[in-house]
């Protein structure tokens, strides 16, 4: 009985562990997402530019994560079915044991329509 009950609750233990690592790293990525798209349309506005998208990024991400998930965030113009966007590409840790975990294997990126190409 014994022998049976340390089995089930190692078992347990590791599910539990494993359930809270993938719901941090889906919190983790999500955010960084939401950063991103937020960055991208901050730096699409008329009166904005894309350096500007990407440290609205960066702020948010500092205020939500840390300082470490926000070392890499680039922000850029392009054209998206011959339309202006904006793009801002964030790249950052994946938490794999926690918060840590190697840098550099996430990257997510948010598009806006660029309003200052269009005109009036």
């Amino acid at each position: 009985m014994l022998v049976e009950f340390t089995l089930v609750t190692v078992l347990l233990v590791v599910l539990f562990l494993g359930i809270v690592q993938l719901a941090l790293a889906l919190h983790v990525r999500n955010t960084l997402v939401a950063s991103a798209a937020e960055g991208a349309r901050y730096g699409a506005l008329a009166d904005r530019t894309p350096d500007q998208g990407a440290e609205r990024a960066r702020q948010l991400i500092r205020t939500a994560l840390g300082e470490r998930f926000a070392d890499a965030v680039r922000a850029a113009t392009t054209d998206v079915d011959g339309l202006p966007v904006v793009v801002v590409e964030v790249r950052a840790p994946l938490p794999l044991l926690g918060p840590i975990g190697p840098d550099g294997l996430l990257v997510v990126s948010g598009h806006a329509l660029d309003e200052k190409a269009l005109g009036p």
